[in-house]
């Protein structure tokens, strides 16, 4: 499946939960909020990487290696950024507009980090 193309950058919170949730989903989530953000609440099966590890030089963990990446953050700023970083280092990314402030909005799951009922901060 080809993910991004050329006009498309971004995408509903819908839209990344359809392509990154379930055994045989076509891209991975990334989720580049930083630590304290990521513990109190984050999309279920999401991949963390801090934007300011991306921006540091830091590689993708490997669950996220050689796959599309759909690109969150609290608001959608942090992942445009992420995502416009990670393309130029030829990675297929889109970032998810509104970020998991919409994700949590559109009544999709948020987990904390020990898998409870998360929060968005």
């Amino acid at each position: 499946m080809f993910l991004h193309r050329r006009g498309e950058d971004r995408v509903t919170a819908g839209e990344a939960r359809r392509r990154t949730q379930g055994a045989d989903a076509p891209a991975v989530l990334l989720d580049v909020r930083e630590q304290g953000e990521w513990n109190a609440g984050h999309a279920p099966g999401a991949v963390h990487a801090p934007l300011s590890r991306l921006a540091a030089g830091a590689a993708l963990p490997s669950a996220a290696q050689g796959r599309p990446l759909v690109v969150i953050c609290r608001s959608g700023n942090r992942s445009q950024q992420a995502a416009e970083l990670l393309t130029e280092r030829g990675a297929e990314a889109v970032d998810v507009k509104g970020g998991m402030q919409a994700w949590a909005a559109a009544g999709h799951p948020v987990v904390d980090e020990r898998g409870n009922n998360g929060s968005i901060a």
